[in-house]
């Protein structure tokens, strides 16, 4: 095996790994840390066991195996071996086992001694994938529990060794500079109106002219590479087009991964399963759409959704180096050279953004209830936990405290996701176990059974399949159901439906047809998702929902199989409920109440309820005026006059918010009972505000907002608060004489606006200075008033005459 980088830093590393439990290992791409760091420690006296190599993608793991064992001179699964989910090589002889994280994550659950096992090397972890955090979690709690000589090693290809250096108890870091061969970066751009496969198919034609050797092209999946190839389809015989990613066969996989055997050039279309951890021979050039597909996980509708987006400038860098791993090379950018500062720098940590439902459950069954507790680089967000455990408890998997349960440890025993392993266990139980793994493996591979929503059909498919990836597909399906049935003590022979166990994986997916069409489903989860018009499904009446992709309303139905209504109502009535449901009817200001039969959110039918629940009754009333606003209530002029006061007084406790957030304490009790909103009249209203406001707060609003101005001439007038101009009196002129000063109300002593009217009520001045009017204007309204009401007194000072409203006769003037 010819010199590697990583060969000047081995003998630190061993030295360093036969003094300290573990290490960290920074060696850039190419620098041969996957196949040769392995084989190295086997000649170690610490290593007298076996050497797990956690790889991140089933892919490469099995390329890591098979380029070790060439090394080595022998077959993959004698010293060197390989398990993946698909596909394992393995034997008594095996030192070297290449696993992917999460078969290594069920090893240790199941032997956390991890006996037999003298190292684990974790590789790839700045990649951070969900499985890898967790295994070294798991890897750090064994070591300090039961294997203090277990050897851990995390190899990374980028510098950020220090923080797994503390996480791992200040392990030593060892740096290898990795290989230097030249690499160009020319940057071409692509215009915002062209599609992404015309532009990497003219990207890739500009590069096979331009240079010499294999091409490896980066898109983010596996549409966008059918769509590309089938613009490549004319680059003669001397040229051929391979695609790479990980729904393909092994063969397909090691077609595109080796030298073409006839000699041709080769054009590989690969996904980001090609961005690390594997060397592909002859390539010398890079094209890189800059895009890539991610799953984010949906907390509140609990799905993960693959959205693209931007390649991170981490991802971008690791594609170009594969250009230059044996040679000299160059990367095509399809974008700008000034938008690469603009790329986000690193690829966000799976386990910030992921369902972690599987998580919180492997935890549980390791004996941990709270995950926080393990050691994490990056700890998952509570929000998340919390979402799962619900989801956890809803399947009988932990209890309320967040230990796993009997049913929970059944379901951790199957390598399948909390939902799945639970569908698994009722086929199990329902003696058609073998079809709930077939349903399961269809979810969890895609590809297997061709396209399509109906699962059905793609399950017919794929049963008469012939192909290697279906057959060893379902001899996987064959164990998980032999596992599933060890679990089950007394099944029986219902054989279920398979649209009912798919229901009974995902009880929130049950979906019932919305439209005529068949477009919109309401889900019992309360989703709508729609399906396209041209699936076979469309006809269906009821659906079982296994995959969606989007948010909202704009879920698209992925895949699912059409449930016959008898089997709703027959296998799903533990969920059917009847429910009491009451509403407001705006129009009527009333409650109706009405019984339903309900799957979750969707409802079956529909009546009047004859005796519904004074508190549901009392509860709709109060959600309509919280809904519609407080002046659907018939508030009487008292209580309308109180608020307007004691807002005037800057009381805050009568205003409209305030008033909406104590419903109910105050409004709840006049309605008990009733049906209507006309239930609390407006001495009813008038009684609560006033004991809202309480006696101090009275006792304020009166002194600083009185309700009535009493005039000299003994007469009592209402203050209006809510006139535009200011708190308002309406009286006759003459209850004013012998007044010189303006009145006032308010803690500013605002001026009172008098509304001055004549004998007969007529409006004749308003004034917020009665002083000035006196002494201005009144010489010409007293005289004009001297006319029209002779038999009344007029004097030319008011202000020094006696207030009256009778006449000079009964005044004796």
């Amino acid at each position: 095996m010819a010199e590697l980088p990583i060969h000047a830093v081995l003998p630190d590393l061993l030295a360093a790994l036969a003094t300290s439990p573990n290490a960290v290992l920074v060696a850039p791409p190419g620098a041969g840390k996957t196949t040769t760091v392995a084989p190295a420690l086997l000649d170690q006296s610490w290593c007298t066991g076996q050497i797990l190599l956690l790889s991140p993608r089933r892919l490469a793991a099995r390329a890591a195996a098979e380029r070790m064992a060439e090394f080595a001179g022998e077959s993959v699964g004698q010293t060197i071996g390989y398990a993946t989910r698909m596909d394992s090589k393995t034997s008594a002889a095996t030192r070297v086992l290449v696993l992917t994280e999460g078969i290594f994550v069920n090893r240790i659950q199941a032997d956390p001694e991890l006996a037999g096992v003298s190292a684990v090397l974790f590789d790839e972890v700045h990649e951070r994938s969900l499985d890898s955090d967790f295994g070294l979690a798991l890897a750090l709690e064994a070591q300090a529990a039961f294997r203090p000589d277990l050897r851990l090693l995390a190899m990374s290809a980028t510098l950020d060794g220090a923080r797994f250096s503390a996480l791992m108890g200040d392990a030593p870091v060892l740096n290898s500079e990795g290989r230097s061969h030249p690499l160009a970066l020319r940057h071409l751009g692509r215009r915002g109106e062209q599609r992404l496969e015309d532009a990497m198919a003219q990207a890739i034609r500009i590069a096979l002219r331009e240079e010499a050797g294999d091409v490896l092209a980066f898109l983010p999946g596996v549409g966008e590479i059918a769509r590309t190839q089938e613009r490549l389809a004319n680059l003669g015989d001397a040229i051929v087009v391979l695609p790479l990613h990980g729904t393909l066969t092994p063969p397909e996989q090691r077609a595109a991964i080796r030298r073409d055997p006839q000699g041709r050039r080769k054009v590989i279309l690969a996904t980001s399963i090609a961005e690390t951890s594997l060397t592909i021979d002859g390539v010398r050039i890079v094209v890189d759409s800059g895009m890539a597909r991610r799953a984010r996980y949906d907390p509140l509708a609990a799905t993960t959704r693959l959205v693209t987006e931007r390649a991170s400038l981490a991802a971008a860098t690791q594609r170009a180096g594969r250009a230059a791993r044996q040679g000299p090379g160059v990367a095509y950018r399809l974008w700008e050279e000034a938008a690469t500062g603009g790329l986000p720098r690193f690829d966000p940590p799976e386990i910030l953004d992921s369902d972690l439902a599987p998580l919180v459950l492997q935890c549980a069954a390791w004996g941990e209830s709270d995950p926080l507790r393990l050691n994490w680089l990056d700890p998952p967000p509570a929000p998340l936990l919390a979402e799962a455990r619900r989801r956890l408890q809803a399947l009988d998997a932990v209890d309320a405290t967040g230990a796993i349960t009997l049913n929970g440890r059944a379901i951790a025993a199957l390598p399948l996701p909390p939902h799945l392993a639970h569908m698994l266990l009722c086929g199990a139980r329902a003696g058609c176990a073998i079809l709930a793994a077939e349903i399961a493996l269809l979810l969890q591979e895609r590809g297997l059974g061709g396209q399509g929503e109906d699962l059905d059909a793609r399950l017919a498919r794929w049963r008469s399949d012939r192909g290697e990836r279906a057959s060893k597909s379902r001899k996987l399906a064959q164990r998980w159901a032999q596992l599933a049935e060890r679990q089950i003590a007394n099944p029986n022979s219902s054989d279920l439906p398979s649209a009912i166990l798919l229901a009974l994986a995902l009880p929130d997916r049950v979906a019932k047809r919305r439209d005529a069409g068949g477009e919109v489903w309401a889900s019992a989860g309360g989703r709508s998702f729609r399906l396209d018009t041209a699936s076979s499904l469309i006809t269906a009446q009821w659906l079982a929902i296994g995959e969606v992709q989007g948010k909202a309303a704009d879920a698209r139905i992925l895949s699912a199989m059409a449930l016959d209504p008898a089997d709703v109502e027959t296998h799903l009535a533990a969920r059917i409920e009847r429910v009491s449901r009451c509403s407001f009817a705006l129009a009527e200001r009333r409650a109706e109440a009405r019984l339903e039969r309900r799957l979750g959110a969707i409802r079956l039918a529909s009546g009047p309820d004859p005796s519904p629940s004074p508190d549901a009754l009392c509860a709709a009333l109060i959600g309509g005026v919280r809904e519609h606003g407080l002046d659907l209530l018939g508030w009487g002029d008292k209580a309308l006059a109180l608020r307007q006061r004691a807002r005037f007084a800057g009381i805050a406790v009568l205003e409209d918010a305030a008033l909406l957030d104590s419903l109910d304490d105050w409004l709840a009790p006049l309605l008990a009972g009733h049906r209507s909103l006309g239930a609390a009249s407006p001495g009813h209203l008038h009684n609560a505000l006033q004991n809202l406001l309480g006696w101090d707060g009275a006792q304020t609003v009166d002194r600083i907002a009185p309700p009535e101005f009493t005039s000299p001439a003994g007469t009592r007038h209402a203050i209006d608060y809510s006139a535009t101009a200011g708190p308002t009196v309406e009286l006759r002129v003459q209850a004013l004489y012998g007044l010189d000063v303006h009145p006032v109300v308010g803690r500013d002593h605002i001026p009172l606006v008098l509304s001055l009217t004549s004998p007969a009520g007529r409006p004749i001045q308003t004034t917020r200075d009665l002083p000035g009017f006196w002494r201005g204007s009144w010489r010409d309204v007293a005289k004009d008033m001297r006319g029209r009401y002779p038999r009344h007194h007029w004097p030319d000072a008011p202000w020094e005459a006696q207030a009256s409203l009778a006449t000079k006769k009964r005044q004796g003037i």
